[in-house]
């Protein structure tokens, strides 16, 4: 698709849609300014309340969870250190698919991941499927002065205490459409403005061949149950 789109002089842009939220580019501009000091670690998840679908069992198809939910978290963590994957050791289970067990014993529905980059930087991302309880990404960017925290699970600021429970009720976001409305808004546009103006767009055809690369070491090591190290 990278070469195909160099050939014909056609603008191509990857859908990682977290890089247009206002959160997000928030936080990127705060890690950019040195306020929390140099990156350390970047932690994401992505739990999705979904059952996965029967054809999603075969990961040799599918590319499994690491591909469904946490190509998103993958960028992330490239979006935040600015460098590439080092090394990926990533443990499955499956937790919510009785139906897999037996055909799929390499399907997954949870995955926990650990890495390192080339600029010496860690990471850290979880992901899920079938989690039920709500749409789930959230993100943290540690750094040698401080924190930064994006995301939340509530969809809406006001939160209820009563006498007669033990903890706070308040609604939760319940899908990505919900959450990251704003920010698929603002992905269309910019990427129709690349077109206009025959400009690279802010998410390249590099940034989900990485993505792709990193799924594709993540499998391996829950496959193969040791760690992958992705040449750079």
């Amino acid at each position: 698709m990278i070469a195909a789109s160099e050939k014909h002089g056609t603008v191509l842009q990857i859908g990682f849609m977290r890089r247009f939220d206002a959160g997000f580019m928030r936080a990127k501009e705060i890690v950019e300014s040195g306020a929390i000091g140099d990156v350390v670690m970047v932690r994401s998840n992505t739990r999705g309340p979904s059952i996965p679908q029967p054809w999603m069992y075969d990961i040799r198809k599918s590319n499994g969870p690491l591909a469904e939910v946490n190509s998103h978290d993958i960028d992330t963590l490239r979006w935040f250190t600015g460098s590439e994957f080092s090394s990926i050791y990533a443990i499955g289970g499956n937790y919510r698919c009785p139906d897999a067990k037996k055909d799929f014993p390499d399907f997954y529905d949870n995955v926990i991941v650990a890495a390192t980059f080339a600029n010496g930087m860690q990471g850290m991302m979880d992901g899920a499927q079938g989690a039920g309880y709500a749409y789930d990404a959230r993100v943290e960017v540690l750094g040698t002065k401080g924190c930064v925290y994006i995301g939340r699970l509530q969809d809406d600021a006001v939160v209820t205490c009563t006498a007669d429970t033990k903890s706070g009720n308040y609604p939760l976001v319940k899908s990505w459409r919900q959450l990251f409305e704003a920010a698929y808004l603002g992905e269309d546009t910019s990427f129709i403005e690349a077109i206009r103006e025959q400009k690279v767009p802010r998410v390249t055809g590099h940034d989900g061949k990485m993505a792709v690369k990193v799924v594709d070491a993540g499998n391996r090591s829950i496959v193969e149950k040791r760690i992958v190290h992705l040449e750079l």
